[in-house]
C-alpha cells in the first residue's frame, strides 16, 4: 500500500483503541484495508524498534539457532518479516503466524510469502499456538497491553516451548515493568541475552526503584522529518517522529534446557558492562546516567571536565548503550562503549 491509499478513518479508529490502554475485548481488524493501512504506518514505527533490537543482538554476536519462527499475536506480521530480513531467509525453514484474528493471520501470511517466496509460510497449527509443540524462535510484539490476565497465563506454555524468544513492547512504564516480571519468572530456564548485561535478579524490581523502568530509544530515520506524508501522519496520530521508545527482552534456553545447537556460547562477553536506561540527562557541565549492572541500578554523575569526549559522546545519542565505566564512588570519570571495552 502507498500513502494515497491509506484509510485515515481506519487509522483514527485504531489509534483510539491503542490509546485506551485496555484489552480490545474483540478483534479490532475489520478489513484487509485496516491491516494494509496499519502496516504502512504504525507498523513501520514498530519495525524500526525491531531493527534496533536486532542490531543490538548482532553487536552481541547472537544469531538464532532454531530454524522455525512463530510470530504470536502477529497483527500484520511486521515482526517476523523484519527478523527474517535481518538474519536472512536462508537462516530459516518455516515462518508461522498466530493471531486471534484470522484476517490478521491471512494478511501476515500473504505479505510474508510475497517477501520471502522461498520459505514455508503459513498459519500456526493449534499445538504451536498453544505451546504444545516446540518453536525455534518465538516473536512477541506489542501484545502485553492487549492481554487479559487469562490470556497472559495462556501465553506461559508458549514461551516455555520456545528455544529462543525476542519480545518487544512500547517504552511505557507499566508495560516495561510487566515485562520485567516475565524476565524474573523465566531467567531460571533461559539465558538473558539482552537488554541486560547479567543474569542476576533485576535491580529495578527493588522497592526503592519502583518509579523507574527499563526502556530505550531507537534511532529515528532522519529522512522522515522531511517526508510530507510521514509528517502528516505524525500530526494526525499525535506522534513525535524523533522519539522511538521501546522495551524488550531477548532470551535463549539456558544450557540445562537447551538443544546442542544453542548459540549462547558465541555471545560477546558483557561481564563488567553497564547499560544506560532511557537517555542520559544532560545539564550544564555535567550529565546524569541511570545505569544498570549486575550489582544493581544507580543514578551516576559524569562531570564534563572529567571526561569531555565521553560527555560529548553521550550527548550525541545513538544506540550504543553498553559501557564499561571508570568510577570514583558514584561519579563516572571515564568509560568505553561495548565495542571498545570488549575488544
Amino acid at each position: 500500500m502507498d500513502w494515497p491509499s491509506v484509510d485515515w478513518t481506519a487509522l483514527d479508529r485504531l489509534r483510539a483503541i491503542f490509546l485506551s490502554g485496555r484489552p480490545p475485548g474483540s478483534c479490532y481488524w475489520q478489513s484487509r484495508s485496516d491491516l494494509a493501512s496499519y502496516d504502512c504506518t504504525f507498523a513501520q514505527r514498530i519495525a524500526w524498534k525491531w531493527d534496533a533490537v536486532l542490531r543490538e543482538l548482532a553487536r552481541r554476536g547472537w544469531r538464532p539457532a532454531g530454524r522455525s519462527v512463530l510470530d504470536w499475536g502477529c497483527g500484520s506480521g511486521i515482526a517476523a518479516r523484519r527478523v527474517v530480513a535481518f538474519f536472512g531467509p536462508d537462516h530459516f525453514d518455516a515462518v508461522r503466524f498466530h493471531d486471534q484474528s484470522s484476517l490478521a493471520e491471512q494478511f501476515a501470511v500473504e505479505t510474508a510469502r510475497k517477501e520471502f517466496p522461498q520459505l514455508s509460510v503459513g498459519v500456526a497449527d493449534p499445538d504451536s499456538a498453544q505451546g504444545a509443540a516446540p518453536v525455534g524462535l518465538l516473536l512477541l510484539s506489542h501484545v502485553l497491553s492487549e492481554l487479559t490476565p487469562q490470556a497472559e497465563a495462556a501465553l506461559w506454555p508458549v514461551v516455555q516451548a520456545a528455544a529462543a524468544l525476542i519480545w518487544v513492547e512500547p517504552g511505557a512504564r507499566e508495560l516495561s515493568r510487566r515485562l520485567l516480571g516475565w524476565r524474573e519468572r523465566l531467567r531460571a530456564q533461559f539465558t538473558v541475552l539482552a537488554p541486560c548485561t547479567h543474569q542476576a535478579a533485576c535491580g529495578l524490581l527493588m522497592p526503592a526503584n519502583e518509579r523507574h523502568w527499563c526502556h530505550h530509544f531507537a534511532d529515528p530515520l532522519p529522512a522522515l522529518l522531511a517526508d510530507a506524508a510521514w509528517v502528516r501522519f505524525a500530526r494526525r496520530a499525535g506522534l513525535d517522529l524523533r522519539s522511538l521508545p521501546y522495551s524488550f527482552l531477548a532470551l535463549e534456553k539456558s544450557a540445562a534446557h537447551a538443544s546442542p545447537s544453542s548459540s549462547s556460547a558465541a555471545l560477546k562477553p558483557t561481564a563488567g558492562l553497564s547499560r544506560i536506561l532511557g537517555r542520559p540527562r544532560l545539564y550544564k557541565g555535567y550529565a546524569k546516567v541511570f545505569s544498570c549492572a549486575a550489582d544493581g541500578v544507580r543514578d551516576l554523575t559524569l562531570l564534563k571536565r572529567s571526561a569531555p569526549a565521553l560527555f560529548k559522546q553521550l550527548g550525541q545519542g545513538g544506540e550504543t548503550r553498553l559501557y564499561r565505566w571508570a568510577m570514583d564512588g558514584e561519579r563516572i570519570v571515564g568509560g568505553q562503549p561495548m565495542s571498545e571495552a570488549s575488544g
